[in-house]
């Protein structure tokens, strides 16, 4: 039992995680779940007593129990001793403080990640303003690679998501060609199909790769098909380069998914060994969201941000290019509005980043949310300004398959000009080798005096 004394009241919290949802900022999904506190004062006790916890608490105390969850083995089992000794004998506030000094910096940071477990992150995320999960996030750098280079100082990547309600070849191949004329796509060209056919995920993956090859593009592909899918096209000659999962925080909810551990890794080996990259071999492209277990009624009784967190660890297990929460993507069920969208979506980005992923941001909501596009600016400048690794762009940010909102290829061009950001290096190149930089290095606008670019024609007609 944890207590907390306020004034003349006691407050007590039953065990670790009931401490973390009473200690969680205000969201709709715990509260459909029967978790977080029950009010502004329990929620400040709950932090008081969170802050006052040893770190070395959570490698004891675990939120879901080591021996029926594979998920909680492998943050235990691959928990590094050696890294955490820096920061071993912090409080959760401590480990707050520790982060926000100036003298703590990437290299710093870089060297205590496999030390840190995703409850510890989560915890300290807690205890964090905005403004906090920001500077501390801004300060990690996690560098990955493939085909381009990822994750460096001063860069921000888009990953183009040219979805099509009947998987249209020439319908996706039109907005993968608006988007690379608009600098975009040097996370990955990444297609959700309509269909989970094999032979469909097939004919759009030779479609993104004869466009790549025509117009010597330096990123990757992905036709974000299940794992198992992925297995299958790898086996059948497919021109596949990475490898897309979705995954939760909880054996169960990954159950869900259809998946487990054994089987990310044989998707990780099948991939990796098409040695299709060419500067790196991160292979994997993973994405999560918060309420993913608790829609999935695989939550245990611990709160959607720590579960989130969690579920970074499955990621961190397979060493990945890309990483990213969908962050609204669920609906207000779960993140209700705007401002718990805004809060989840530092929160993810700054523990996945301290867990050492490569994590982006799908800036977005559903039609029935309450929150609009102005939500989406602020927060897209917030993730720009914290160092997200990569960002979403969609045809006029409508997801026209998916029937979400996120953020378009005008809205990357916005936010590099303001934030001084720049594509991956090598991207960068490309995009000046074809004529579409100007003399500051910003994207060329194509106004309608030009002729068209030989981009936009040539792909379509690829």
């Amino acid at each position: 039992m944890y207590t907390a004394d306020l004034g003349r009241v006691r407050h007590r919290f039953d065990d670790l995680k009931h401490l973390l949802a009473a200690a969680t900022p205000e969201r709709s999904g715990d509260r459909l779940a029967g978790l977080g506190a029950r009010s502004a004062e329990e929620r400040i006790a709950a932090r008081t007593a969170l802050a006052n916890l040893p770190l070395r608490h959570f490698l004891n105390e675990l939120v879901v129990p080591y021996e029926a969850d594979e998920v909680s083995r492998l943050i235990i089992d691959t928990h590094d001793s050696s890294a955490f000794q820096p920061i071993a004998h912090l409080t959760v506030g401590e480990f707050r403080d520790w982060l926000l000094r100036n003298e703590t910096q990437a290299v710093t940071l870089a060297s205590v990640a496999s030390g840190i477990t995703p409850e510890m992150a989560a915890a300290v995320s807690k205890l964090m303003r905005n403004q906090d999960l920001i500077a501390v996030a801004r300060k990690v750098r996690v560098v990955t690679a493939f085909r381009n280079t990822l994750g460096l100082p001063g860069r921000l990547a888009v990953r183009l998501q040219p979805n099509h309600p009947t998987d249209d070849p020439k319908g996706i191949a039109a907005s993968i060609a608006d988007g690379l004329t608009m600098g975009c796509g040097d996370a990955v060209i990444g297609i959700n199909p309509a269909t989970d056919s094999i032979g469909a995920a097939d004919t759009l993956l030779r479609l993104i790769d004869d466009i790549r090859e025509r117009f010597a593009v330096p990123t990757q592909s992905c036709v974000l098909t299940h794992v198992t899918n992925t297995i299958e096209l790898v086996n059948g000659g497919a021109p596949v380069d990475l490898c897309f999962q979705s995954i939760a925080g909880t054996e169960a909810a990954n159950r869900g998914f259809g998946i487990d551990l054994t089987v990310l890794a044989e998707g990780d080996d099948a991939t990796r060994s098409l040695r299709r990259g060419s500067v790196g071999d991160n292979v994997m492209y993973f994405e999560t969201g918060q309420g993913s277990a608790l829609s999935a009624e695989a939550h245990h009784g611990v709160d959607q941000q720590t579960l989130e967190a969690r579920a970074y660890a499955v990621a961190r297990a397979f060493r990945p290019l890309l990483v990213n929460t969908v962050v609204g993507f669920i609906g207000p069920e779960y993140l209700y509005d705007g401002k718990q969208i805004t809060r989840a979506a530092l929160e993810d980005n700054f523990c996945g980043k301290l867990l050492g992923l490569p994590m982006g941001v799908d800036v977005c909501y559903t039609n029935h949310t309450t929150a609009d596009q102005d939500d989406m600016d602020s927060l897209l400048t917030l993730l720009g300004v914290a160092g997200t690794t990569f960002v979403i762009g969609v045809p006029g940010a409508d997801d026209i398959m998916l029937n979400y909102q996120s953020t378009s290829f005008h809205d990357a061009l916005y936010v590099r000009d303001v934030l001084r950001l720049r594509p991956a290096p090598e991207f960068e190149a490309w995009l000046a080798s074809i004529d579409l930089l100007d003399g500051q290095g910003r994207v060329r606008e194509l106004d309608g005096s030009a002729l068209p670019h030989p981009l936009l024609t040539g792909a379509v007609h690829a």
